[in-house]
């Protein structure tokens, strides 16, 4: 096992990068919480929190407990450690704003720092976003009746069920890969294989971007990238005259899920303003 699995000080880093590049810049990105915080329906006050959690002396002793968790040694198969660690983040709840986003994360930390993964490539945010109803009352009954075996079996339904997307996804995508690449091969030669690869690092690009990537013409890069877009790889997305920029919509459309995610018995609002 890894010796530094999740330090204080690494949770804080992650909070701060996530909230300076999303929404809840301002309510102090990398802060553990110095007020108590709730979750219930907007705006409500306490005495209507669907949960309280630890007050700010019991959160850092919750928290000093966390961390001796992830340390551990322990019989523990890695999916089971580190779906009780996501139960434990989400009910100390250390922060005003973002714990919902660090506890995703903390999921693919973990199973990259024990070896299961080799890169991040493996998110549960997904599933837990689709099965919002389910996943609250599931971290509500270990809360209220311990019932930590039933939080276990939807955690582990949900990584089988991302483990069989993702296994899905990247087989299309080398199917995808392999017949765009013979198309391209007997038309655009050598530069339009290297500008297909070039895609799946960049879906979005532009001439500019081709022309610099490639070390080719002005010119060149701009004729490569309107036989892309005539063979139908590519399409343009601005609509103008300048400043075009062009997407690679196959690969895309295999990242995308369309599928809309049910309301029904979605969670209620968080409050995690002190005092309300």
């Amino acid at each position: 096992m890894a010796t530094l699995p999740l330090p204080k000080r690494l949770i804080r880093e992650i909070h701060r990068e996530l909230l300076a590049t999303g929404r809840g810049a301002h309510r102090r990105p990398g802060e553990f919480r110095r007020d108590q915080n709730w979750i219930g329906p907007q705006n409500a006050p306490i005495e209507r929190a669907t949960f309280v959690p630890p007050a700010v002396p019991g959160m850092h002793a919750a928290l000093d407990a966390f961390e001796r968790f992830l340390h551990e040694e322990h019989a523990l198969p890695v999916l089971a450690h580190v779906g009780l660690a996501h139960a434990q983040f989400e009910t100390i709840h250390p922060f005003i704003d973002g714990n919902g986003r660090v506890g995703r994360l903390l999921v693919t930390f973990l199973l990259v720092l024990r070896g299961v993964l080799h890169r991040p490539l493996l998110y549960l945010s997904h599933y837990l976003k689709r099965n919002p109803a389910e996943y609250y009352d599931r971290l509500m009954a270990i809360r209220l009746r311990d019932d930590w075996e039933g939080w276990l079996r939807f955690f582990l339904r949900g990584a089988a069920e991302t483990a069989t997307k993702a296994t899905e996804t990247a087989r299309a995508i080398l199917q995808l890969r392999e017949r765009h690449r013979d198309a391209i091969q007997e038309r655009a030669g050598l530069n339009g294989l290297r500008l297909l690869y070039l895609l799946y690092d960049r879906p979005l690009v532009n001439v500019n971007l081709v022309k610099d990537r490639l070390g080719i013409s002005f010119a060149t890069a701009n004729n490569l990238v309107g036989h892309f877009e005539r063979a139908g790889l590519l399409n343009e997305i601005t609509g103008g005259k300048r400043g075009r920029i062009f997407r690679y919509s196959p690969y895309l459309a295999l990242l995308r899920d369309d599928e809309p995610a049910s309301r029904r018995g979605e969670p209620t609002d968080t409050t995690e303003t002190a005092n309300g």
